[in-house]
């Protein structure tokens, strides 16, 4: 066997050759339902990032996005977006927009727009000629609610017509449609990803309102609820928080195009009255009061240890409560809420880390630490309180109309009266 240099272009050339079909297939005149598209990168048009919010800290929100503002209930993130969509409409953004007033399309499924929406958009200033209520007329002329991404079309429609800058859906849950499941990253995607390539071929920013789980934490962008594809697909996230001590903060969590460390914001929620066709009326009007060095993180992370400090409050009681052995469920929950101020989810979140044992016995219900639930073995119920034997299905009789059975269990000696003696 003699030696001989290396052919690659042989040796791949061989795969292309087994690879080729021997002649093109004859025309059909049916279009192939897909076919791949490669576009060199040299001919495709590179640009800066386009900012449709820009403070004196950098970029914020790029025009043609899509992106979050998510919180837990009441931080006011419906307020800060009432408070843009005006900015938006008097062209009094800062960034792109600025000095050229635009649409706003707004999608409002939770609140009234004539007790909420409007009388808000008032009090924020906005221009309500350029602010439109998205809805969806069908067939028979019913109105409902725009559902994405079936609807992505005639949004995609009105965004040219009107020349529309910010679209919002508050909250953005509701405008996906209820085929899809929510908590599966590919469903969501299916919903999503569309709206994403919408934004970035009308220049429009699609702005979503998304709450917190019931989790705790300090990384915000982690507790936006259900998949993680709403944070993975969104260009922008800003975080909402509202401290007992009356401090309301936003963070960007996300900026997929400009600075992560930009500064946090302050700002808050006051009363404003506003004159409407049928009297006045009171609501509440964002004010964004400017740089803050507090952080969301921050104040979750308070909030958290607070969470875990009353918990490990909550299971020293149960560890001493129950250190004798089992107790009436009913005085223990008795005695952490009114001796030891424990409310009843902490006082479950408790019971749940320390594996509390929970039987019934008679007409009770008891707690036991696991290392004492032989101890329930031995209760008895009080002699007044022995049930009786189960009845049998020929035996049993059904509840009569006007006879509400009472929450304790009938005595062997309780003799019956009326209809029941017979």
């Amino acid at each position: 066997m003699t030696d001989q240099p290396f052919d690659a272009k042989a040796f791949w050339g061989q795969f292309t050759a087994q690879q080729a079909p021997a002649a093109p297939a004859a025309a059909t005149g049916d279009a192939p339902a897909r076919r791949l598209v490669l576009t060199p990168a040299s001919e495709i048009d590179d640009e800066p990032v386009v900012w449709a919010w820009e403070d004196s800290d950098g970029g914020r929100i790029p025009a043609g996005s899509f992106g979050l503002f998510a919180g837990r209930e009441g931080t006011g993130k419906s307020s800060y977006l009432i408070w843009m969509a005006a900015k938006v409409t008097k062209g009094e953004l800062p960034g792109a927009f600025e000095g050229e007033p635009r649409a706003v399309i707004y999608v409002a499924v939770e609140d009234s727009w004539k007790f909420t929406i409007k009388p808000r958009l008032r009090a924020a200033g906005a221009d309500l000629g350029r602010v439109y209520r998205a809805e969806v007329a069908t067939i028979e002329d019913e109105t409902v609610t725009l559902s994405l991404p079936a609807d992505n079309k005639l949004l995609e429609e009105a965004v040219h017509e009107y020349k529309v800058a910010l679209i919002c859906l508050d909250p953005l849950m509701s405008a996906i449609s209820d085929r899809l499941d929510t908590h599966v990253n590919r469903q969501v995607r299916q919903a999503l990803d569309p709206l994403a390539r919408m934004a970035d071929r009308t220049g429009a920013i699609l702005a979503g309102i998304a709450h917190f789980n019931k989790s705790n934490g300090s990384d915000a962008s982690s507790l936006i609820t259900a998949s993680g594809a709403f944070k993975d697909v969104a260009r922008f996230i800003f975080a909402f928080a509202a401290d007992d001590d009356g401090a309301q903060v936003i963070t960007q969590t996300k900026n997929s195009l400009g600075r992560s460390n930009l500064p946090s914001l302050a700002y808050r929620i006051i009363e404003a009255t506003v004159e409407t066709t049928k009297g006045a009326a009171k609501v509440g009007r964002f004010v964004l009061d400017g740089p803050t060095e507090r952080t969301v993180q921050d104040i979750l992370g308070a909030q958290d240890a607070e969470v875990r400090d009353a918990l490990s409050t909550a299971e020293a009681f149960l560890r001493t409560s129950l250190a004798d052995g089992p107790r009436r469920s009913k005085e223990v929950e008795e005695d952490a809420r009114e001796g030891h101020r424990i409310s009843e989810r902490t006082l479950n979140r408790a019971r749940k880390s320390l594996r509390i044992v929970v039987r019934k016995v008679g007409t009770d219900w008891y707690m036991s630490l696991p290392e004492h639930e032989g101890d329930l073995n031995d209760l008895k119920p009080p002699e007044d309180e022995t049930p009786l034997p189960a009845k049998g299905a020929k035996s049993a009789k059904g509840v009569r109309k006007g006879r509400v059975g009472t929450l304790g269990t009938l005595r062997h000696d309780e003799p019956l009266s009326g209809d029941d003696a017979q």
